[in-house]
């Protein structure tokens, strides 16, 4: 029954959805060896961009691309109520194929980092000991982290959906890793849709843009993280168990979780709860084994805990150490998790740390050369660089889902504040290069209506790692998202109203 069920994930194959390796869609050079340079949007009179934005519209409408519309109280929550488009780039964003195959490339070497830091308890500890006494999230999952090693608990099977999001640095002309996401690694689903809705409208209106489809990649995320997930169910080895995705109470982005679901849904029983009702409804038996509602769980899959709302009260805390006591697999695992922290990302940039983890010279060095400036506060050089330079720096607290980070003066004035309250706080940052990458003209429309503005692109590449003990099952890149954002904007996440989705186009 177990191989049946991931034979049909496996063999997942419809006009929205074809399964293709990661080589096929990275690693070739696509059709056309040379093709006409970007349209200008100054080109287009608005008749034909109302065209195009009326065949967009519905084809959001037809394919679910949609999110729930805040203005409606219960889009949160009650599917199908309060729909509206969700925020787009009318049309790709061109994006140089040598820099997309970097990014490809290295998928999974940083996919095998995460794993290796995940398995050096004292790294991470040692890493995070500072940040712990400065920031109240990480230092309780901190805690929790601490009693699994206490409990001397290993996790076997490990499952990790990753993101790691770049931007190219028009300057030196490099491919720069703005962070790594191990938790809650958002728009899978969406990340196919809306490379699927561009390249519908260039084969519609492709030879009045004077553009080719094919340039557009294949976009197969949301398969390959329901295929991953698929195989960890089946390396758990119980064809009654469920798979459970933990949800924030109210999200407006369910539409998105929902697409993988539904690949899920066909074999296999899922659950989907919030923090509190797994509290509320769960139990670990005394051989691992994690009850929810009533029946046996094999993979959690959090869609939520990553930021400290998530956990508005005890209740949210002790479900995420019941679910990591549990021996279903987990993605993320607390380890996982704090492996894609800020501060650990800082600290394997420090020079002789990779190596640490990697063996191999030129996966060390391909790493590398993506990895941006990363600074602690404990370096008095850097900070004052960063006050009498602030423009040059980003200041980057332990939070993830957009609208934390700190820009321009505020650098300044929060470092120089810093500096008077005395050095424990410094810890709960790390201080970064600021990246410039080219800015483009763009239609970005939301709520039905379009906008020419300038804008910035920020590309996320997805990964996903399956490993029982020292069997790896999968490590490969798994599709990409491209984000898109008004130039003037510090902030880029999508869901908090800071960017739209995107898809590349290749020159």
């Amino acid at each position: 029954a177990c191989k049946q069920a991931v034979a049909a994930i496996l063999s997942f194959n419809s006009s929205s959805s074809t399964f293709i390796g990661p080589f096929e869609a990275c690693g070739r050079s696509l059709a056309m060896e040379s093709h006409k340079p970007m349209f200008q949007v100054e080109n287009f009179d608005d008749e034909f961009v109302q065209k195009l934005v009326y065949d967009a519209l519905v084809w959001c409408s037809l394919h679910g691309l949609v999110v729930g519309d805040k203005t409606y109280q219960k889009s949160g929550t009650v599917p199908g109520v309060g729909m509206t488009h969700a925020p787009i780039s009318l049309l790709p964003t061109q994006f140089p194929e040598s820099y997309w195959k970097q990014a490809c490339e290295v998928a999974p070497i940083f996919n095998e980092l995460v794993d290796r830091v995940s398995l050096d308890a004292k790294f991470i500890q040692d890493s995070l000991s500072r940040t712990k006494k400065a920031d109240i999230f990480t230092s309780r999952l901190l805690d929790i982290h601490s009693k699994m090693l206490e409990s001397n608990k290993k996790e076997d099977i490990r499952l990790g959906l990753h993101r790691s999001d770049y931007m190219l640095d028009e300057e030196t002309k490099s491919l720069l890793q703005i962070e790594m996401n191990t938790i809650s690694c958002s728009f899978p689903g969406f990340g196919r849709l809306v490379t699927e809705l561009h390249q519908s409208l260039l084969r519609s209106h492709g030879d009045h843009l004077g553009l080719d489809s094919e340039r557009v990649p294949k976009n197969t995320s949301n398969s390959q993280f329901a295929d991953a997930m698929a195989k960890a169910w089946l390396e758990y080895n119980n064809p009654r168990a469920v798979v459970m995705i933990v949800v924030q109470p109210d999200e407006r982005n369910m539409y998105d979780q929902h697409w993988l679901s539904s690949v899920l849904r066909e074999k296999y029983p899922l659950l989907y709860l919030s923090l509190a009702e797994v509290e509320t409804e769960g139990s670990v038996q005394e051989d691992g084994t994690l009850i929810v509602d009533g029946q046996e769980v094999s993979v959690v899959y959090y869609r939520s805990g990553y930021t400290p709302r998530d956990y508005p009260s005890e209740s949210e805390w002790n479900a995420r150490l019941l679910i990591e006591q549990s021996s279903a697999v987990k993605c993320p695992s607390i380890a996982y998790h704090l492996a894609g922290t800020k501060k650990i990302q800082q600290e394997l940039a420090k020079p002789g740390v990779l190596e640490r983890f990697m063996d191999n010279k030129d996966d060390v060095a391909k790493l590398r050369k993506c990895f941006a400036g990363l600074w602690s506060l404990d370096d008095p050089e850097i900070i004052k660089k960063a006050i009498e330079k602030p423009e040059l720096f980003v200041m980057k607290p332990q939070r993830e889902g957009g609208g934390n980070n700190i820009y321009g003066d505020d650098v300044r004035e929060n470092l120089l504040r810093l500096q008077k309250e005395g050095e424990e706080e410094n810890a709960a940052y790390i201080l970064m290069q600021r990246i410039f990458p080219k800015v483009s003209n763009v239609f970005l429309v939301r709520e039905g209506v379009y906008h020419r503005d300038q804008a910035i692109s920020e590309l996320g590449i997805y990964g996903a790692y399956l490993r029982n003990k020292e069997r790896v099952i999968i490590n490969e890149q798994s599709g990409y998202l491209m984000r898109t954002k008004v130039s003037s904007s510090d902030e880029g996440g999508v869901a908090a109203g800071f960017a739209v989705l995107d898809s590349i186009y290749l020159n």
